[in-house]
């Protein structure tokens, strides 16, 4: 994996801790054990869904030798405040593009959102930030939880929009990492709720215009909790 390479070639090694998000697929915290080192997970800021700098700073020890910074969904990472809690540390930043969608027209992509946010009723959507690339529009189904999360999903499926849960089961839940000790609420939630819509690139204006109508659709039977 390119990130074990880039931790090993730091010095990560064996009795090593790397703090990286439990909002993932899984994928970062595997590198660090393949780097020989032990993952450790902090909250994210729910508006960002990116590592939230005061849960990090809680999380650190002295074994801390790195963090890994993923920008997510294209929403802009709070760099600066890393960069001042690692330095004081001296603790290694490495930060990370989460894959998604990283070619196309950012301008139109911003474009789109605009539409989409001014339009869904029914889900909550992406909260706004200065610089987000908006890689995947990234909603969030309320209620009670992943229940209306994937009931939505699966109705928005069986009419012909294809959307998918970003993160189905937050990192720190699964067999291989779990323990009693995270408590990640901002993960969890996020995990339950949120909803990757179709890729703003591919969608032409009939087609957004379809998905704001079956969304509102759908979205009006839901109710908050």
């Amino acid at each position: 994996m390119r990130m074990t390479g880039a931790l090993t070639a730091a010095g990560v090694a064996s009795g090593d801790e790397v703090i990286v998000p439990a909002y993932d697929t899984g994928e970062l915290a595997r590198a660090v054990v393949a780097a020989g080192a032990a993952p450790v997970f902090a909250d994210i800021d729910p508006r960002t869904y990116c590592l939230s700098p005061d849960t990090v700073g809680r999380a650190l020890t002295p074994r801390t030798a790195a963090v890994v910074l993923v920008r997510r969904f294209g929403y802009p990472a709070d760099t600066a405040s890393f960069a001042e809690l690692t330095t004081a540390q001296g603790v290694l930043l490495v930060e990370e593009e989460d894959g998604e969608g990283l070619g196309g027209d950012v301008a139109q992509r911003r474009e789109r959102a605009r539409y989409l946010d001014r339009r869904l009723v029914g889900v909550a959507t992406p909260a706004p930030a200065d610089g987000h690339r908006y890689q995947r529009y990234v909603v969030r189904v309320p209620g009670n939880g992943r229940p209306d999360r994937d009931a939505f999903a699966r109705l928005l499926k069986r009419r012909g929009v294809a959307c998918e849960v970003p993160v189905p089961t937050p990192v720190h839940r699964m067999r291989e990492f779990r323990r009693d000790e995270w408590v990640l609420h901002a993960t969890e939630r996020a995990a339950d709720e949120t909803l990757a819509l179709p890729s703003l690139d591919a969608l032409s204006p009939a087609e957004l215009r379809r998905l704001v109508s079956v969304c509102n659709a759908l979205g009006g039977l839901l109710q908050p909790a």
